[in-house]
């Protein structure tokens, strides 16, 4: 039987509470910052014309971790982030929680704050949930953190926290349902901005990117009055859809053509300049040299291996004591081999038909193009990732996808989302 492990960065930051515990020192303060749909190649050290300077500081002076499997959309992804297991595990494999459905993360499952709770950490979220929000329980501050400050519903507009939700079934093609096209569709719209558990009524024409950073900065701020190691999981919007940035944010990419792409510019810039702030606020309260901070993408993965490459390389780096920084970025796009300065391109798509197959092996590292079958001559191998796979097979549970409940319309509960059982 395959067991569920913990994700890498589990695992590193409950080792760290636990040698710092036993040395008797006080455990560091870890802080988790997330961008939603960030891409790999639009940081500045990878040499985007984007301008990140702060998280290309952060990166330059800690480990990349560039090459973890990811998940392609939100719900799994931050499953994986906060309890470790894979989707398969907890049901959510098959599509977002969309805010009209009545289900969440599976409430048997601790979170990374439950437990850094039981550590003796002080835990904080601000900004993105995404797991759940039909039911008070599966909401953040009934999950193992302390204070909240954001939204539990996946995607809404940066300045007026409003968002629209339509029907959603497996039955129902969520494209046709996404474009409006279906006859018998409905919707649902309302408002998602909370302080602990209640609505915010008064940030309308606040960008949230500036919102979320002054909320953590706040609870950096508040950490100094501690004598508790704290936990601060920044969950940004950005730089996920829609497309909304300040003017003044677009303005030194004027010589992008494309409107979107200007403003998705900018949207980066701004994010860079809230973990700047972030970073910032560490400092000048005097707590740098006792934190972790991790950067990732909002695909994060739940790494079940490479935990011992990666605490050696921490320690052969000097990073092991005092700041631990680690920059992670999702395995989620192209991007340029070492062998290749310019990298392989995306193979073209076709319909041409070949002979069907059940099972194919390719070196995904060597032939990026799966060009190259290497079941026959590597039967082996072959072999050992069937039996895997099966394993997983076997542990895997169906996915839990449920028809949205009218119940959910913001309009029964004062024009909110939120809980409605």
């Amino acid at each position: 039987m395959v067991e569920t492990k913990p994700s890498l960065w589990h695992i590193l930051a409950i080792s760290l509470v636990c040698i710092n515990v036993a040395g008797g020192q006080k455990p560091p303060n870890i802080v988790f910052i997330v961008a939603d749909d960030y891409g790999f190649h639009d940081i500045g050290y990878h040499g985007s014309e984007f301008q990140t300077p702060n998280l290309d500081k952060l990166a330059n002076g800690g480990v990349k971790l560039e090459n973890y499997y990811v998940q392609p959309i939100c719900s799994p992804t931050r499953s994986q982030l906060m309890t470790g297991r894979y989707q398969i595990h907890t049901g959510l494999q098959h599509n977002i929680i969309w805010p009209s459905q009545p289900y969440g993360l599976p409430l048997q499952y601790p979170t990374v704050a439950n437990l850094l709770k039981e550590k003796g950490y002080s835990t904080h979220a601000v900004g993105k949930w995404h797991l759940g929000l039909y039911k008070k329980e599966y909401t953040p501050l009934h999950r193992g953190f302390d204070t909240f400050y954001g939204y539990w519903e996946g995607g809404e507009d940066y300045y007026t926290y409003y968002n629209c939700d339509t029907f959603h079934n497996r039955t129902v093609d969520e494209n046709e349902t996404g474009n409006r096209r279906q006859k018998n569709k409905r919707k649902w719209c309302g408002y998602d901005l909370r302080d602990m558990e209640t609505p915010v009524t008064n940030m309308n024409g606040t960008y949230s990117t500036h919102l979320y950073t002054g909320k953590a900065i706040d609870v950096v701020k508040n950490a100094t009055k501690s004598k508790k190691p704290f936990f601060l999981y920044l969950a940004y919007q950005a730089v996920h859809t829609p497309m909304e940035v300040p003017q003044h944010y677009m303005e030194p990419y004027s010589h992008i053509k494309n409107k979107f792409r200007r403003i998705y510019a900018g949207m980066v810039s701004a994010m860079d300049e809230g973990v700047g702030n972030v970073t910032k606020a560490l400092n000048d309260n005097g707590l740098w040299d006792d934190t972790i901070i991790i950067f990732s993408t909002g695909m994060v993965s739940a790494m079940d291996e490479g935990v011992g490459n990666v605490t050696k390389a921490l320690k052969d780096n000097g990073l092991w004591d005092d700041t631990i920084i680690i920059f992670s970025t999702g395995d989620g796009s192209w991007y340029p081999v070492p062998s290749s300065a310019e990298g392989p391109s995306p193979p073209k798509s076709s319909s041409s038909s070949t002979d069907t197959k059940n099972v194919w092996l390719f070196n995904v590292a060597r032939d990026p193009y799966e060009a190259i079958d290497l079941s026959a001559t590597m039967s082996s191998t072959l072999h050992m990732m069937l039996e895997r796979l099966r394993a997983y097979n076997a542990t895997a549970v169906p996915p839990v996808y449920p028809p949205s409940d009218p119940n959910c319309d913001p309009k029964l509960h004062g024009g909110f989302w939120g809980p409605w059982e």
